[in-house]
């Protein structure tokens, strides 16, 4: 009786007949005892060889395939047992591959900016799929639908590749791209900038979308020109070269690459390399159209928001804003500064409802409609009322919070009027938080709500500290309970300074510090202003007759202020353009004219009168007899400036201090 033929013997036969490829080899598949350093398998017990006329093996007798003492007979051919376990090991590789393509796309697609997509697709390919990987993009990126002008550009975007191992059977990757974080070349190194010809090699491949081999003649021409003439690419089926389409254009290029001791690429590696290519551009397209978006929300807060704060007298400012998150970076929280005749300033700070960019542009026009009202000197109390106009006007559902208050350095005094705000926390100088109590109000777009201000005390050495809601509450606490906290916060801070008030710019990192990992629910705006005031001693003021001999008494009492603050180099200009100003009010005024001096880092004065019209700068003709008092003015002064009162006008004008003028 002759044995059952072995496993061995049946592959064989397979093969001759023309069995299944070794799939990615190309191949008839080896015989197990053929191949070095790997044993022969024992052959499965669970599909027995059949026997008789249906169950010979490659159409041997029936003697030939085994004897009596053979196994008992089945239905199969004794060639199925390899034919299934070839199509085991085809849908365990095509298994493979879909599962390494839904884990790459899937790390690719958690990206939002441009690196973190093309980081993506590095850490995706390498090692699994390739041992090196050039990503190109396009520069600049188109974004959307525009049309770039000029030669398309490609630049290396990023390399990666697996760590240099030295070793002596030539396994090293010839081509090692140029890379600042990489190591050098060997054997030549990429282009950082490629100039796609147009009717080239590489806009021929880039047209055609579909991904190629290095070996195909397209590719071949195209990746010099893509990688320069002097890069040494790796032989055989192991470079793959794939346009990066986005939803309209071609927006770069990845070329993929294998060791030489590594398995070259196989055909169904070309539908991998098209599926990253494809989920890679089309996150590329996203993500310049996120940063485009992104620069425009920026740039709208930007200018929505002060560039910078005045710098009025009497009083020091400093101020933050942070957004609600890095995704919505535009929000409807203001602040402003805004300088009042009187060497006053209106601090403001408001909070339109939301945190997007329909917000944001309520929020600039609420903003621009304070500054309009506060030009016009009008009460706190009448500045809300005419911003719940406005606000009623801009739609039934525009409805925000608002906290406007005026300072008088000279008073040391602060009015307050409050539209639904958070209150204010004043810092005293010995270190007590104190919040302050102003009637809370109904918020701004309501409608048919009389709002109220209050007067209170602004000592110097003291802090205001506006902020909105978004500082005080969160998911995690309540209003007050923030309130609470940033009180506590202020006097610890001011306890770590001792007597003199904490600086500006550190209290109000220290005030947002405050918030803890879940504390961000929505936009922050903070205003800090120091009340420094300005002495008694420090400021003259008259009130004068509009007669013809009052530009005369004004100059006598200029020089007697000058002369007892000891500023007597600065007399014949004040004398000059005090004239000026005065005769010009005493001109139109009915009422009695003020004048007021005021010595701070400059010297202020300010001429008021009960004429509404503002005076302009003209040119005066040479006939004319007057309408050169501004002109002088203009020249002569450090700034000059006219604002309208509800009463009538004031016209002011600076003259810096003389080297140790200030005592």
């Amino acid at each position: 009786m002759s044995a059952a033929a072995p496993r061995g013997d049946d592959s064989a036969a397979c093969a001759a007949d023309g069995g299944p490829a070794d799939a990615g080899a190309g191949r008839p598949r080896p015989r197990p005892e053929e191949t070095p350093g790997v044993p022969p398998p024992a052959a499965p017990h669970s599909v027995p060889v059949e026997t008789g006329a249906r169950g010979t093996a490659a159409g041997r007798a029936p003697e030939q395939a085994g004897g009596p003492d053979a196994p008992p007979a089945r239905s199969a051919h004794p060639a199925q047992p390899a034919e299934s376990a070839e199509l085991l090991a085809a849908r365990q590789a095509g298994g493979d591959r879909l599962r390494f393509i839904g884990a790459a796309t899937r790390r690719i697609a958690r990206g939002i900016d441009l690196d973190e997509i093309v980081l993506g697709l590095c850490r995706a390919t390498v090692p699994t799929f390739a041992d090196a990987i050039l990503v190109y993009l396009r520069d600049p990126l188109p974004v959307g639908d525009e049309r770039p002008t000029g030669p398309v550009v490609l630049r290396l975007r990023r390399t990666d590749r697996i760590p240099e191992e030295p070793d002596t059977n030539g396994g090293r990757l010839p081509m090692l791209p140029a890379q600042p974080d990489l190591s050098p070349a060997m054997g030549g190194s990429a282009a950082e900038l490629s100039e796609v010809l147009p009717g080239g090699p590489l806009a021929e491949v880039l047209r055609g979308v579909r991904p190629l081999f290095g070996e195909v003649q397209a590719a071949r021409a195209a990746l010099p020109e893509l990688l320069g003439p002097l890069t040494h690419l790796p032989a055989g089926h192991r470079v793959i070269l794939a346009p990066l389409r986005g939803r309209r254009r071609v927006i770069g290029a990845a070329v993929f690459l294998r060791r030489p001791d590594r398995p070259a690429f196989e055909a169904d590696d070309l539908l991998v390399a098209a599926q990253l290519a494809t989920h890679t551009a089309l996150g590329v397209d996203k993500a310049v159209l996120y940063g485009r978006e992104a620069y425009i929300a920026d740039a709208l807060q930007r200018t929505m928001l002060p560039d910078s704060l005045p710098q009025p007298t009497g009083v020091r400012l400093a101020s933050r804003y942070l957004p609600a998150a890095e995704t919505a970076r535009v929000g409807g929280d203001w602040y402003d500064a805004i300088p009042l005749p009187g060497s006053r300033v209106a601090l403001v700070v408001g909070d339109v409802m939301g945190h997007s960019m329909t917000s944001a542009a309520i929020m600039g026009q609420l903003r621009t409609t304070a500054q309009t009202l506060a030009g016009l000197d009008l009460p706190p109390q009448e500045v809300l009322h005419h911003l719940d106009e406005q606000a009623q006007r801009l739609g039934s559902d525009r409805m925000a919070t608002c906290l406007y208050a005026v300072y008088d350095p000279v008073a040391h005094r602060i009015m307050v009027a409050n539209a639904g705000h958070p209150p204010p926390v004043m810092l005293h100088r010995g270190g007590r938080a104190e919040v302050l109590r102003v009637p809370p109000g109904a918020p701004i777009g309501v409608g048919g709500v009389d709002f109220e201000a209050v007067e209170l005390d602004a000592p110097a050495g003291a802090t205001l500290v506006l902020y909105t809601d978004g500082l005080v509450e969160s998911r995690i606490r309540d209003v007050w309970t923030g309130i609470e906290q940033l009180r506590e916060r202020l006097t610890e801070t001011a306890r770590l300074t001792g007597p003199n008030p904490p600086p500006l710019e550190p209290l109000c990192d220290e005030v947002l510090d405050m918030l803890g990992p879940g504390d961000r629910d929505d936009d922050i705006a903070l205003l800090a202003a120091r009340f420094d005031g300005i002495a008694p001693s420090d400021v003259a003021y008259w009130y004068l007759d509009p007669k013809a001999q009052t530009a005369g008494q004004a100059r006598r009492l200029a020089r007697r202020a000058l002369s007892r603050w000891g500023l007597e180099e600065l007399t014949d200009q004040l004398e000059l353009l005090v004239s000026e100003v005065v005769t010009n009010a005493v001109r139109y005024a009915e009422r009695p004219i003020t004048l007021r001096l005021l010595r701070t880092d400059v010297l202020r004065c300010e001429v008021g009168d009960d004429v509404p019209q503002l005076p302009r700068l003209r040119q005066a003709r040479p006939s004319d007899e007057g309408g050169r008092g501004l002109y002088l003015v203009n020249r002569m002064a450090r700034r000059w400036g006219a604002t309208r009162l509800s009463t009538g006008k004031v016209v002011w004008f600076e003259l810096s201090m003389p080297f140790g003028g200030v005592s």
